[in-house]
């Protein structure tokens, strides 16, 4: 068991010696006995160190590799050629970050070196810069080693700030991108809103792997967005990086009605006006309108694109209707909907006109006739009440005289056909007969229909009632009329 730990305790102990043996900086105590290229001489000139770089490029190159900086190698071969050497003497403890050297014929790289000779190292200096960084070089005079000495950071360029905001002009939350994907030499990039009245809203962090953003806004007014950029020194631009973006405002709608309620307005022209509609940084370009029933089933609607957005819709139906109205401005923003509730009743009594040709019986004697009365819709567009007065004038003389007539009737619609049946009266229309009571009956046909007026044309028979003094042959009436119902 002893042995065991005994043995244990020694690979411990050799490990950790052999990491820190590792570990510890390499000391040179003399130089040009491993010299990576072959020099004539013991101190070269500027031109023969050159010559000696450009000859040796392949080895070089793969010297910089063996040290992690092959990204150097193109920069150092091209900038070398124009460098200008500077002989300096390095003290001794001067330290090198690596060293090239040849051992037995092979390019080889020592890390982390420190000049540990007697005397002071005499070196030939040349800078090269990548990337905004300084790489000291040295040569050692008595050899053609290559070392890297230090690495120091070349003040960067303030960073140019680039910042895009599309589109300049939005509706109420549509997305707004904010762009600062143009912005040179920076690592962050920050950009600040302000609201419409200059309050500082937020602040947007970027970076240039993520150099976009939306945003978007629920009040309308001009936004401001100021951007910067910082370079990874941690300089701010000094550039003006700004822009703007205008939230339209929707518009206001306004609807009023020409009645409300709107009684006996059934088959009439009711006007829906939406021209009060107004928009604070535009104009109404259309105005959308919709009808509904009591159940909310569709009745009609309109899209109105022209000034001043008044509808005049006839209502076929009474009952009550919810209108709404929404419009938009020229930009495409959309109101709030307005929206009233009409009332809308259909007129019962009407006046009408009816006249035209007609036949006495008894020769059937021409005559011309006239009547005016009152119309009654007991149920709208299927039954009337027709109540009229009026008077003929026979086209012959002796013994046909004027008369006069009316009639009490009950008038019955299918679509646009009609008939009719009641009572009449006529008085005499012969010196020698006797006023009495007709039966009345029509069969006709409505021509039109415009807003509440009907214009109809129909045919009338009249018959006597019966009696001893008036028979159907020598009393009945034959008509022909146009009416009129207004």
């Amino acid at each position: 068991m002893k042995s065991k730990r005994l043995i244990f305790f020694v690979v411990g102990f050799l490990i950790v010696f052999s990491l820190s043996s590792f570990a510890e900086t390499t000391k040179l105590k003399n130089i040009g006995q491993y010299t990576l290229v072959r020099i004539r001489g013991k101190v070269p000139t500027q031109e023969v160190m050159k010559m000696l770089v450009d000859r040796y490029a392949a080895d070089i190159k793969y010297g910089f590799d063996l040290a992690g900086a092959g990204d150097l190698y193109l920069p150092f071969m091209e900038q070398v050629k124009s460098a200008s050497f500077e002989e300096k003497s390095l003290p001794v403890g001067d330290k090198f970050h690596w060293m090239l050297f040849r051992s037995q014929g092979k390019v080889k790289v020592a890390q982390d070196i420190e000049w540990a000779g007697k005397a002071p190292l005499d070196v030939f200096a040349f800078t090269v810069e990548k990337d905004y960084k300084a790489y000291e070089f040295v040569m050692p005079r008595p050899c053609g080693n290559i070392s890297l000495r230090g690495i120091t950071d070349l003040e960067l360029p303030p960073a140019v700030c680039n910042l895009v905001v599309s589109p300049d002009k939005v509706n109420l939350k549509d997305p707004v991108t904010v762009d600062m994907s143009g912005t040179q030499q920076a690592t962050s990039m920050e950009v600040d809103v302000f609201g419409p009245d200059g309050t500082k809203l937020a602040t947007h962090a970027f970076t240039p792997e993520s150099a976009t953003k939306q945003t978007s806004f629920d009040q309308p007014g001009v936004y401001t967005f100021k951007g910067r950029a910082t370079n990874s020194q941690g300089k701010v631009s000094t550039t003006p990086c700004e822009a703007k973006v205008v939230v339209n405002a929707p518009p206001t709608c306004a609807l009023t009605t020409s009645c409300a309620p709107c009684k006996d307005m059934v088959g009439r022209p009711i006007a829906i006006d939406a021209s009060g509609s107004s928009d604070p940084d535009g104009q109404v370009a259309q105005a959308d309108f919709a009808i509904t029933d009591a159940a909310g089933n569709a009745v009609d609607k309109f899209l109105d694109g022209e000034a001043p957005f008044v509808w005049e819709k006839i209502f076929d139906q009474p009952g009550s209707y919810a209108i709404t109205v929404v419009v938009s401005d020229d930009f495409g923003a959309v109101s709030e909907p307005c929206r009233a509730v009409l009332e809308v009743t259909q007129r019962r009594l009407f006046f009408l006109i009816e006249g035209g040709p007609g036949l006495l019986r008894g020769t059937y004697t021409a005559m011309l006739w006239a009547r005016a009365g009152l119309l009654y819709k007991i149920v709208p567009d299927t039954l009337d009440f027709i109540l009229s007065f009026g008077g003929g004038i026979p086209m012959r003389g002796e013994p046909w005289t004027s008369f006069v007539m009316g009639n009490a009737l009950l008038n019955v619609h299918a679509g646009p056909a009609f008939v009719a049946g009641g009572l009449g009266f006529s008085t005499k229309e012969q010196t020698t007969r006797k006023a009495g009571i007709d039966l009345v009956g029509e069969v006709g046909v409505d021509l039109f229909k415009m807003n509440s007026s009907v214009g109809s044309i129909f045919f009338e028979l009249r018959a006597p009632v019966l009696t001893s003094d008036r028979s159907f042959e020598t009393h009945h009436k034959l008509l022909l009329g146009l009416r009129y119902i207004f």
